[in-house]
């Protein structure tokens, strides 16, 4: 009897989260709820057991199946910044889950430049320091997503953790980037704003990718097979794949363990930094565009949202052969429809892989949701290249988003962008049937740049900003006149042919 009764007061005081039974363990206090939004909630019971989940003047019903889940749905909330219970009602045992807000939730993923932190930016930079000291922010709440990599998509999370409200104590854990774009969604729409952040430095892009969304490209069956078969070897060597330092480099492997245990909590859209560990030293950059789409679209499956917005980063500049590459492959992957892309080629901050200015990426990240989710008159991007016309000795380019029109600039600090009088434009190249690129003039002609050279009098391909390093004093500097950078482009990408011997594994 005593020890029916020990068991007894134990399931009773059984804490949130416990795979036993209760909600998932996502799930916790001062979380933030998406609101306009059906919301689903999910979790662990006896099989056949009755759960009640409360929540702001509603009542949901539903009994635990055959294996003991559970799952329900709260009708779309309003945004709202009062913390308020939510109950589980599971047989005998209640759990509440206290301080809960409603408002815009966003999941961030990558690698370090995702994971970088606040307080690392604020060791760096002054406008980080000071970003810190502003930060009474309770209604920004951040939950960091630090599982283990698996081999199978697990059901929910294993280590402890919760949300946490954003303060000047907190702050400096919470990635750089998400924070700040974060705080710009918080500031321009008055509600409160979630980030759940699943990022792990040093990982490519495979591993969050799920397994079923491998497929419609020879080199994405192949990693998938590589993957499931745990095969190493076999992705070092593949044509488009990375040199694998472990399991957690694997297809799926990061989305099994960080990703499937909170796929179905409600979200307004996802953002993305990363690329790196897929350019590295040895690596092969080409069909990345093929696996950005495969990330896209495996998310927007797993949500069950054909249309959840996905916006990323483009890399800045590194003295690296196969980068130059790679932001190619992620300027084509804008083809998917409902995505966006922050440009940072102007931030290369002495050419560091980490740069500290991570303000400006959150802004230009933030950009687009607030145009194209939530309707804001914001300029959405820098010019992104869209055609060109070859005439006698010159190329003449046309952009989208080249805004009232286009300018050369520079950036003297963070969010500081500064225009320059002569407008001589740098990083222009014009290449001829010979194969032969040469350095070019490019002079601004309303929202078009005309591109000529001596040495090509009949181009056929035009690129800008190509480059491993730029040239001393003469970095792209083509911005549109409401201050965003233009994304490095060429014209006809056959025309630069990758060369893996430029790329080699180190030693």
């Amino acid at each position: 009897m005593k020890l029916f009764r020990g068991l007894f007061l134990f399931l009773l005081v059984l804490p949130v989260g416990s795979s036993a039974a209760g909600p998932a363990k996502i799930f916790s206090d001062h979380m933030v709820l998406q609101c306009e939004s059906p919301v689903p909630v999910w979790g662990r019971a006896a099989a056949g057991s009755e759960v009640v989940v409360e929540f702001a003047g509603q009542s949901v019903k539903t009994k635990a199946d055959g294996e003991g889940r559970w799952k329900i749905l709260l009708e779309p909330l309003k945004a709202n910044a009062a913390g308020r219970d939510l109950v589980v009602q599971v047989a005998a045992e209640r759990t509440v889950i206290r301080d809960v807000l409603v408002g815009e939730v966003w999941f961030a993923g990558g690698q370090s430049n995702m994971d970088y932190r606040v307080g690392g930016m604020a060791r760096r930079l002054a406008e980080g320091r000071a970003l810190v000291k502003a930060a009474e922010l309770p209604s920004i709440r951040f939950r960091k997503i630090n599982e283990s990599n698996s081999p199978s998509p697990q059901e929910d999370l294993k280590r402890d953790g919760g949300w946490v409200v954003c303060s000047p104590g907190t702050v400096p854990g919470f990635s750089a980037v998400a924070y700040v774009f974060a705080q710009r969604l918080h500031r321009e729409l008055g509600v409160p704003v979630g980030v759940m952040d699943c990022s792990w430095g040093g990982t490519p892009i495979e591993p969050y990718i799920p397994i079923e969304a491998f497929k419609g490209h020879p080199t994405l069956e192949r990693l998938g097979e590589l993957g499931k078969a745990g095969d190493i070897a076999g992705v070092r060597a593949l044509a488009g794949g990375t040199y694998a330092r472990s399991t957690a480099w694997l297809a799926g492997a990061i989305y099994n363990g960080r990703i499937a245990p909170v796929a179905p909590y409600a979200i307004r859209g996802a953002i993305w930094y990363q690329a790196e560990s897929n350019c590295g030293r040895g690596e092969d950059p080409r069909d990345y565009a093929h696996k950005m789409r495969a990330l896209i679209r495996g998310w927007r499956g797993v949500w069950g949202r054909k249309d959840l917005p996905v916006y990323f980063v483009q890399l800045p500049q590194w003295p690296s052969y196969a980068w130059t590459w790679m932001r190619e492959e992620q300027r084509r992957a804008l083809d998917e429809p409902g995505t966006g892309m922050a440009v940072t080629i102007d931030l290369d901050y002495a050419n560091d892989i980490h740069p500290p200015n991570k303000i400006d990426v959150g802004e230009r990240l933030a950009r687009w949701p607030l145009a194209k989710v939530y309707s804001r008159k914001v300029a959405v991007s820098g010019p992104l290249f869209r055609g060109v016309e070859f005439r006698v000795g010159a190329a003449v380019v046309s952009f989208l988003h080249a805004g009232g029109g286009l300018m050369a600039g520079k950036l003297t600090g963070v969010m500081k962008l500064t225009k320059v009088d002569d407008g001589v434009l740098h990083a222009f190249e014009l290449v001829g049937k010979d194969g032969a690129w040469h350095a070019a003039e490019a002079k601004i002609d309303g929202e078009a740049v005309i591109v000529t050279s001596e040495q090509v009098p009949s181009p056929v391909a035009v690129r800008y900003a190509c480059y491993a390093a730029a040239p001393a004093g003469r970095a792209g500097n083509l911005y549109n006149t409401e201050g965003s950078p233009a994304s490095p482009f060429c014209s006809d990408w056959t025309r630069m042919p990758y060369d893996s011997a430029r790329n080699p594994m180190g030693k």
